[in-house]
C-alpha cells in the first residue's frame, strides 16, 4: 500500500466524494446540493472538521463532520442520554472508505483528524449513527474500537430518505436498515 495523504475537505473534492459516497452507500445518498450543505455545517471558528484521504490522485476515503451547535438534533437522537451538553456535541455525518482500502486504518485516521478539529471548534463529544447492516457490522465495530459507546438503536433510520430517492444497497427504495446511535467523549 502506498502512502495515504490526508487533508481538509475542499470544494475541489466534491465530485470525487459524491462518486465514492454513492458507490459505497447507494445511488442518491449524496448529491451536489447536500454535499455543499454538509460541508458548510463542518465549519466553525474558521476550522473545517471534514477530511479526505488520497492515494496519489485517487480519493480513497472521506469524513464529513458537523460542528457542534451547527446541526439539527432530530428524532433519531437521544441527547437526554448523552453525558455532554448537546451544544458541545459535534455530529459525525459520514465516514466512507473505498472497499479496496479498508482495513488499513484510513477510517480511524479520518476520525482522529475530525475529532481534533471538532475539539478546536469547542466540541467535547461527537455523536453518529452507524449502519448496523454494514458488512460484518464493521461500522459499529470500528466506531467502538475508536471509543464509541452505544446510546440507542434506531430501526428504519434511513427509510424516509429511501422513499425520497435514496437507493439503499441492501434494501433498495424501501430501506429498513438499523442505525446504532453512538457517542465518543473526547476527554475519556
Amino acid at each position: 500500500m502506498t502512502t495515504i495523504n490526508y487533508r481538509a475537505l475542499a470544494p475541489t473534492d466534491f465530485d470525487k466524494v459524491i462518486t465514492l459516497a454513492n458507490h459505497v452507500h447507494g445511488d442518491g445518498y449524496m448529491d451536489e446540493h447536500n454535499i455543499q450543505e454538509w460541508y458548510q455545517k463542518g465549519f466553525k471558528n474558521d476550522i473545517n472538521a471534514g477530511f479526505v484521504a488520497y492515494d496519489n490522485d485517487k480519493l480513497v476515503g472521506f469524513r464529513l463532520t458537523y460542528a457542534a451547535a451547527q446541526w439539527h438534533i432530530d428524532k433519531w437522537c437521544s441527547p437526554q442520554k448523552w453525558r455532554a451538553n448537546k451544544e458541545q456535541v459535534c455530529y459525525f455525518k459520514c465516514n466512507t472508505v473505498d472497499e479496496h482500502y479498508r482495513g488499513y486504518g484510513i477510517g480511524s485516521e479520518l476520525l482522529k483528524l475530525s475529532i481534533n478539529a471538532a475539539q478546536a471548534q469547542g466540541a467535547i463529544a461527537g455523536v453518529s449513527h452507524l449502519w448496523k447492516q454494514s458488512p460484518g457490522n464493521s461500522a459499529v465495530k470500528y466506531f467502538t474500537k475508536c471509543g464509541g459507546e452505544l446510546v440507542q438503536s434506531h430501526p428504519d433510520k434511513w427509510r424516509e430518505e429511501a422513499l425520497n430517492g435514496y437507493d439503499c444497497i441492501i434494501c433498495g427504495f424501501d430501506c429498513h436498515c438499523e442505525a446504532a446511535e453512538m457517542i465518543i467523549y473526547f476527554d475519556e
